[in-house]
């Protein structure tokens, strides 16, 4: 099934190459029609995952064929429950871009055939299990990205933003790439197959060379998802790119960084991923408290839009960086909750681009007048970015803060008020700027999504935002397992074990009969009274009902 969803786009981009460009109805149906085949296997994949019985590695839907066996490089793809919803996010962002690229009047052929290789890459670096097919997807996706924004992009600068992301994303590919050579090579292992390789370095762990190789994957695959200080790509780049290309590559591909880091740099240098810790624990602040800083001087939409983006990376950071099953687990839940948002808000920002021509905050006003849907589709997006619980990103950031609460306290007060604090007031006062006030006269001639078809990819955004947010444990129950054997191998006190139920943030008994999840609460909360302090272990042993929960 795995190789249906990420050959479909594949397929489809090889069989645009043969129709005639004057056929353009059916050049939009075919890129349309194969990544809803894909968001269906993918939504079918995540349906059947637990009922599925794991292969020989663990993974679920696994399929391996040899390529290269001198080299130890395999046909090899598969799902646990940190890929599974990347996959199904990443599947279904590619059908609502296919389906806002009717904005595209020129050269429509090329812009959809890149826009496929760029879902089928995406799509198989989430999907591969072998070091060198991972690293060959990315590239497949990332290079479309610079074509598409320097022939598509709008705007004066996207000629820069083309140079700089090129610059920027090659010096990143190029350092990852460093650091996977190396480790193939230090590792003696002579394979590049992820599960093998893991497997072998816990019995023959990399003593010389980790503290090198680990830094590279690092800040190589820092610099792709645009941690701070290596950012300043990324704001230029979305607010120039086509919103397809915007969609795709903030809500998605930007996680192919995160994803190696978690898949890949954690399991097989554990010793030296724990040394490099406090650095990204306060390189994240960089990105959620600078980044959401700048955004509050931001002019136009669709840059405070790209600079927002940049800050929530901060939370993933920080969950990683607690190297803990609860902090892990809500930095898998956040990328996941992270690229349905994003897709969702440049979406709704090139519809309004292309109907006014312009995203400058102070030109627009009372717009949700004229636009109802968008104006509330992109009021609840924004909603979203500000962690308001019911939207699947609140789950997971506060998932995080549970995480490294006790592990990194002064970095996550000053992350929370980067959340609560900095973060809303960048984003409602734009939304009440463009949406609401009086509506300007040269906006009265504007529309609203005429139909279905132009409703339907905000609309199935917007569904998997609630879904996930009212019901978290569909991620979590699936992510859980897959991070445990990862954050096994820290121990001391930068592991937090807990098992927990995410919709309700509320913790399981262990089998000592007591709640480390409540534990871990109770420890956080400000102590009000000496009774805490007399008995903690009657604070450890809190009830479920007095634990707060995400709606409350």
């Amino acid at each position: 099934m795995l190789t249906l969803i990420l050959g479909c786009p594949l397929l489809a981009a090889l069989a645009l190459a043969f129709v005639p460009r004057s056929l353009r109805v059916l050049i939009r149906a075919v890129a349309v029609l194969a990544t809803l085949i894909s968001a269906v296997l993918a939504v079918l994949l995540f349906v059947q995952f637990n009922g599925a019985s794991p292969g020989p590695h663990g993974f679920k839907f696994e399929q391996q064929v040899p390529w290269v066996p001198a080299l130890g490089i395999s046909y090899h793809v598969g799902v646990d429950g940190i890929n599974l919803g990347l996959v199904l996010m990443g599947a279904i962002v590619a059908l609502a871009a296919a389906c806002v690229s009717w904005e595209i009047k020129s050269r429509e052929k090329e812009f959809y055939i890149l826009l496929l290789v760029m879902a089928g890459g995406i799509l198989g670096a989430f999907a591969s299990l072998d070091l060198f097919l991972f690293y060959f997807f990315h590239e497949l996706a990332l290079v479309p990205t610079f074509i598409m924004i320097g022939v598509w992009g709008r705007g004066e600068q996207k000629n820069y933003a083309t140079f700089q992301i090129t610059l920027y994303l090659s010096i990143g590919a190029l350092l990852a790439l460093a650091g996977l050579i190396a480790l193939y090579v230090q590792s003696g292992a002579g394979t590049f197959d992820i599960p093998e390789l893991v497997a072998y370095l816990d019995q023959h762990p990399i003593s010389a060379g980790a503290q090198v190789i680990f830094p590279l994957l690092l800040f190589g695959f820092g610099i792709l998802v645009s941690l701070w200080p290596f950012h300043s790509w990324a704001p230029l780049g979305y607010g120039s790119a086509p919103s397809a290309t915007a969609m795709l590559h903030a809500g998605v591909l930007k996680k192919f960084g995160l994803y190696g880091l978690i898949r890949v740099a954690l399991p097989m240098l554990p010793g030296a991923a724990q040394s490099w810790m406090h650095v990204v624990a306060w390189l994240c602040l960089g990105n959620l408290l600078y980044c959401g800083w700048v955004a509050m001087r931001q002019k136009d939409f669709n840059w405070l839009v790209g600079y927002s983006s940049v800050a929530h990376m901060g939370f993933v950071f920080l969950g990683i960086a607690t190297l803990g099953l609860v902090g892990v687990t809500g930095a898998v839940l956040v990328m996941v909750a992270h690229g349905f948002l994003a897709a969702l808000t440049f979406g709704l920002n090139g519809y309004i681009y292309q109907q006014t021509g312009t995203l400058e905050i102070e030109r627009l006003g009372g717009l949700l007048r004229r636009l109802p849907f968008i104006g509330g589709a992109l009021m609840m997006a924004g909603f979203a970015g500000c962690g308001l619980p019911g939207f699947a990103n609140f789950a997971g950031e506060v998932t995080v803060f549970f995480g490294a609460w006790n592990v990194f306290r002064p970095v996550t007060v000053l992350a929370c008020w980067g959340a609560l604090i900095v973060g809303a007031v960048y984003m409602l006062r734009a939304l009440r700027s463009m949406l609401h006030g009086p509506l300007g006269e040269q906006w009265a001639l504007v529309t609203d999504a005429p139909h279905l078809w132009r409703k339907a990819p905000f609309v199935a955004l917007l569904a998997a935002l609630f879904v996930f947010g009212f019901f978290p444990r569909l991620l979590t129950d699936k992510i859980q397992p897959s991070v445990e054997p990862i954050v096994a191998r820290f121990t001391g006190g930068t592991m937090a074990k807990a098992n927990f139920h995410t919709d309700s943030l509320s913790p399981v008994t262990g089998a000592n009969g007591k709640s480390s999840m409540a534990a871990e609460l109770a420890s956080a909360v400000p102590e009000k009274a000496g009774s805490a302090q007399a008995n903690p272990a009657a604070a450890a042993q809190t009830p479920r009902s007095a634990l707060p929960t995400p709606h409350s």
